[in-house]
């Protein structure tokens, strides 16, 4: 039984690091984010996962999946700095 705590706190403190060293070029993007997922979605940003960003012609992309405080996830992604977010749902895709 202690065995299978200390396990799961161990796994636990190993993702929540994981997501602490996710970083940004540009973190600012990241705060847009997180204000139109609230103001849009009425989402209380938990975590981004797999965040993105790199050069696309001559501008820049930003992309990541967002998890709220409810559990919904949304994927989000901006090519123009000058436009907002392009989110959509997560939803379950049966092939």
């Amino acid at each position: 039984m202690i065995d299978r705590f200390f396990r799961a706190a161990v796994l636990s403190a190993l993702v929540f690091a994981g997501s602490a060293f996710a970083q940004s070029n540009d973190p600012a993007w990241l705060d847009d984010l997180q204000d139109q997922m609230q103001r849009d979605k009425g989402c209380l940003v938990d975590l981004f996962i797999n965040i993105g960003e790199g050069e696309l012609g001559s501008g820049r992309y930003y992309e990541a999946r967002v998890q709220c405080r409810d559990g919904r996830l949304f994927d989000a992604s901006r090519i123009d700095p000058k436009k907002e977010f392009e989110i959509k749902a997560c939803e379950i895709v049966v092939c």
